[in-house]
């Protein structure tokens, strides 16, 4: 599929001024200054993250209200439940907040609950006020969700139990009833950083807490490992304090992480220190897969586990969940791409909206972001849900998802989500007129743009840049993630030395050269752009630089995303 290439613009004088301020790079400092480091003290406090940067967590609107109520019910010796989503931001969330108290709290009066996915749905739930209301509860602190749960939290209201809710999401005009609300979204919080993670305004919550009690700042700091999971699996932007809260996370996880943690790593095989980034590969899909596939109240169990043979237990199931996962994701994925294949019809269309319905409705969602990756197109996979038919939307950059599906709510029974992704619930018997309005209502709306995908680079830079001390500076750039992406380069004028291959009739294995500078690399899934290298004809191309260890040696190569024949004249 062909891509896109845009190169992100930089204030040049800016970037002068800082390169010359610190003696590196011309390319790193036109890096930091695109990522607003302007000056000498942000770039600093960018490449050394420290935990006396976070915000005082007294900002935060409500959280006298909160604290006070959470030391109410410790002094009437009140019933308290924890209560988080099924996703890894939920799970981490309801267990840093779990063990804290259980650490200052009667165990006999804490209990914590996590919805089921398909039972009771995103967020909270009138069987779990319900349940609360049965153990004599008066007391629930919500992790993650609650924010819109009006009418839930009224319910509760009746039955004579209080909420405090600690949430991340976009409030609706009218807010909860809630003895507390802590999102820094909210109207009149004052809370200097906007983009916490649920598991982060929880763990602002104990920091509170701590300081009311005076407990100093360790014990919510034992929490970081899950903080930085929640931050990695819940792609919020690596700015801020998520980016200090998922360093000092990341260190943990690598240095002394919970034992939940530990079981997950050993059962992953992972040797090696990891970064945020390959938190979201290694640990999160594990999480998730437990809400996906089965039960993800077994998430929280694992990381309130202090035993670590009876967290590998637990792990394990959640090893074998993810092991279902990828496998119905798969299967699902080499279904729906063949039924796009055998229909020539389907296949020129603005959309794609596949149904069947035994499909798992727990990777629907995954299974339409892997359908873009090959049809770059706004994406609903659907599948029968009981009686009726439940599905997942993705979209592409660009292309405001939310409205596309508000524009044919005449044949859904429910919807709700963002510009980027959505989930919605219809009739059978309304699939096909739906496929067709939705189809209907892109190919009116959408550019051209949306349809072809995009990739953005940093800096242009020569293979001479690319030495051990800039590669360095690199990983002090870490951790990456939204708004803090890995660094996208372009180097223009390349040609094959005569020793790049195709392995595996699928990658490319390079070896490369650019002013006499030979570089290796390697772009997987590449195998069909190989003819571009034949002859000796020069190419640009994009790519990330990362570091090969073989035999107990480290060499810089390339990670190659993409190549096209190159804009400029050979000189080689």
């Amino acid at each position: 599929m062909q891509k896109k290439w845009k190169t992100i613009s930089c204030d040049e004088e800016r970037a002068k001024a800082l390169q010359q301020t610190l003696n590196i790079n011309p390319v790193l400092a036109r890096i930091l200054v695109q990522r607003g480091m302007h000056l000498f003290d942000s770039a600093r406090n960018y490449f050394r993250p420290s935990l006396s940067s976070l915000h005082d967590p007294w900002l935060m609107k409500d959280m006298e209200k909160a604290v006070d109520r959470i030391l109410s019910a410790f002094f009437n010796k009140e019933k308290i439940l924890v209560f988080g989503d099924y996703d890894v931001d939920g799970t981490t969330a309801v267990a840093c907040m779990y063990q804290f108290l259980l650490n200052i709290y009667d165990a006999s009066l804490l209990d914590f609950y996590i919805p089921h996915r398909y039972r009771e749905g995103y967020g909270v739930s009138k069987n779990g006020i319900d349940m609360a209301s049965q153990k004599g509860i008066t007391l629930i602190i919500s992790l993650d969700c609650g924010i819109k749960s009006t009418d839930l939290i009224a319910y509760a209201k009746g039955l004579g139990i209080d909420f405090i809710v600690c949430d991340h999401h976009m409030p609706d005009p009218v807010l909860p009833n809630a003895v507390a609300i802590l999102n820094p979204k909210q109207p009149g919080c004052n809370y200097p950083y906007k983009d916490l993670c649920g598991c982060g305004v929880g763990f602002k919550l104990i920091s509170a807490l701590s300081e009311k009690l005076q407990l100093g700042t360790g014990l919510a700091y034992d929490y970081l490992d899950l903080v930085a999971t929640a931050i990695a699996a819940d792609i919020v932007p690596i700015t801020g304090e998520n980016r200090v809260l998922a360093h000092f996370g990341v260190k943990k996880i690598n240095e002394n992480p919970c034992p939940g943690i530990k079981a997950l790593l050993q059962l992953s095989g992972t040797q090696k220190a990891l970064q945020l980034t390959n938190v979201v590969f290694v640990i999160a899909p594990r999480i998730n897969a437990a809400g996906r596939m089965d039960d993800a109240r077994k998430a929280v169990q694992l990381f309130i586990e202090k035993d670590l043979q009876k967290a590998l237990a637990i792990a394990k199931l959640l090893h074998s969940d993810n092991t279902d996962r990828r496998e119905a994701d798969a299967n699902i994925t080499e279904e729906a791409l063949a039924m796009i294949l055998n229909d020539t019809i389907m296949a020129t269309k603005k959309s794609t909206v596949v149904f069947q319905p035994h499909w798992h409705k727990g990777v629907v969602g995954i299974v339409a972001s892997r359908l873009i990756e090959r049809y770059y197109r706004p994406t609903i996979v659907l599948t029968q849900s009981g009686e009726v038919v439940a599905g997942s939307a993705r979209s592409v950059t660009g292309f405001n998802l939310y409205e596309a599906i508000h524009a044919c709510r005449e044949h859904l029974i429910g919807y709700g989500g963002h510009y980027a992704a959505a989930g919605m619930t219809l009739l059978p018997e309304q699939v096909p007129l739906f496929m067709d309005k939705f189809e209907e209502v892109v190919a009116a709306t959408i550019s051209s743009d949306c349809l072809v995908p995009e990739i953005v680079i940093d800096s242009e830079v020569r293979f001479s840049d690319l030495r051990p001390s800039f590669y360095n500076i690199l990983c002090q750039m870490e951790p990456f993630g939204p708004d803090n992406m890995r660094p996208v380069f372009i180097a223009r004028n390349v040609v094959d030395s005569g020793w790049s291959k195709v392995v595996k009739d699928q990658h490319i294995k390079f070896s490369l050269q650019q002013d006499k500078i030979i570089f290796n690399g390697i772009g997987f899934n590449m195998a069909d752009k190989f003819h571009l290298l034949e002859g000796k004809n020069a190419i640009d191309l994009v790519f990330t630089l990362d570091e090969n260890e073989w035999n107990n040696q480290k060499h810089l190569q390339l990670k190659v995303i993409d190549i096209r024949p190159s804009t400029l004249r050979s000189g080689l």
